[in-house]
């Protein structure tokens, strides 16, 4: 049989990705599988179940991460593999496919070529990375990081949970704090598959996006101190309103995006103000910051501009304004023959096809730190992600998987003399 008519078994994709949704089900149809909860165990628990039953031995590192390797051909097993994967644990109000898409269309590749009886030449492995979406740990990515050594295990394992509890503590909890050595093994290319989350490729008419890469995020929590007072008898200008504050922030930062233009956004996500009473000023407000672009120096000036704007307020307001950085990441370029391989492939099966960037955080733009990394995208419905109205079309998510499975056979049977093996 030939790999270039090898396609991968939709209906059985789709069954899969309805039975990992259920693990932290919602009621409106979307899944809460935060990371390190009993619900994340669960999901963790049914995935690499999955993994042994397809004959894959999988491995977990101390911060969680599962990476599940099937043997390439005699003389090649020993070389790195190629690597798909992505994430399994959701946001609080999350869908079924973020994340999970990526994973499960990895397993279903390796389902594929088992039915076929097919060996890549080199070894092929499924990985899922703990805590790519940080909501209830900061930072996002925080497995991947780990695992490419660009944040500590120590620092992760000491990282407090929104509740109050330690990721290590957590980790020993659900029986997910492994031994397998971290920083890990470096794979010989990585490729991401995952929804877009965005409106673009749906809106223009494509069907796969052939990411370029991510654009840099920076998140900052910031905490206003004012004074608490009476909402009646106080005059307006004897006020130190931290609510003020906090909501002239939330409107500044819609205002910078648009001056800014461009690939700018910002967002202000997380609010919450003291005493939270319908007739009292509020004394304190601690808010999140989120501010992204493609380009790092327009990035920094978005964080400059924003710094300046409470340095301005706190003075003409009487309040204390203080920040700390929850996460930042530069902007990343993918490795611009994984993108051309992912475009080609896409191609090759009658597919239309866009490049275009990535707007959220990926673990590909960690694992784009130690090897060849890049991702394929398929269109949302409406844009919609990080919502339990996610959507993307079943024929899309067939086509997508099976754009990954040829771009996948491509890398695992190139020769020793190929690019691939130079990169850094």
């Amino acid at each position: 049989m030939s790999t270039k008519t090898l396609r991968v078994n939709g209906s059985r994709l789709l069954k899969r990705l309805d039975e990992l949704a259920k693990r932290g089900a919602r009621e409106d149809g979307g899944c809460n599988r935060l990371a390190f909860t009993d619900a994340d165990k669960e999901g963790r628990d049914l995935v690499t179940g999955w993994m042994r039953e397809l004959g894959m031995k999988v491995s977990i590192d101390a911060i969680g991460n599962a990476v599940a390797l099937r043997p390439g051909l005699p003389g090649f097993n020993d070389g790195p593999p190629v690597m798909v994967g992505s994430h399994i644990d959701t946001v609080r109000t999350g869908g079924r496919y973020d994340g999970n898409y990526g994973v499960l269309s990895g397993l279903e590749i390796i389902e594929t070529l088992n039915d076929a009886s097919i060996t890549t030449r080199r070894p092929l492995a499924v990985a899922f990375f703990s805590n790519e979406e940080g909501s209830r740990v900061a930072p996002d990515m925080m497995g991947s990081l780990v695992y490419v050594g660009g944040f500590g295990l120590e620092e992760a394992h000491e990282a407090v949970t929104i509740d109050g509890k330690r990721v290590g503590d957590e980790l020993d909890r659900i029986g997910y704090r492994g031994d397998a050595p971290l920083p890990g093994p470096v794979p010989y290319a990585y490729v991401e598959l995952h929804i877009e989350q965005g409106p673009v490729l749906e809106a223009e008419g494509f069907r796969i996006g052939a990411v370029t890469g991510v654009q840099g995020i920076s998140w900052t929590e910031v905490t206003v101190r004012g004074q608490s007072n009476h909402a009646g008898t106080t005059p307006m200008s004897y006020r130190h309103d931290a609510g003020y504050v906090a909501g002239e922030a939330a409107a500044f930062v819609r205002r910078l995006t648009k001056e800014m233009g461009g690939a700018q956004v910002g967002t202000v996500g997380y609010l919450t103000l003291e005493p939270n009473l319908v007739n009292v000023v509020a004394q304190k407000a601690v808010f999140t910051v989120d501010v992204r672009n493609t380009e790092e120096t327009l990035l920094q000036s978005a964080e400059a501009r924003v710094d300046e704007f409470l340095g301005e307020i706190a003075d003409a307001e009487g309040v204390q304004i203080s920040t700390r950085r929850l996460a930042r990441f530069e902007p990343v370029d993918f490795d611009p023959r994984v993108i051309s391989l992912v475009e080609e492939t896409a191609l090759s099966l009658g597919a239309s096809v866009r490049r275009l960037p990535a707007g959220a955080g990926h673990d590909a733009q960690m694992l784009a730190r130690v090897c060849p990394s890049g991702m394929i995208f398929t269109p949302s419905v409406k844009g919609l992600s990080h919502n339990p109205r996610e959507h993307t079309d079943p024929a899309d998510l067939e086509l997508g998987a099976n754009v990954l499975i040829q771009t996948v056979l491509t890398l695992t049977e190139t020769t020793e003399t190929d690019p691939f093996q130079a990169a850094s």
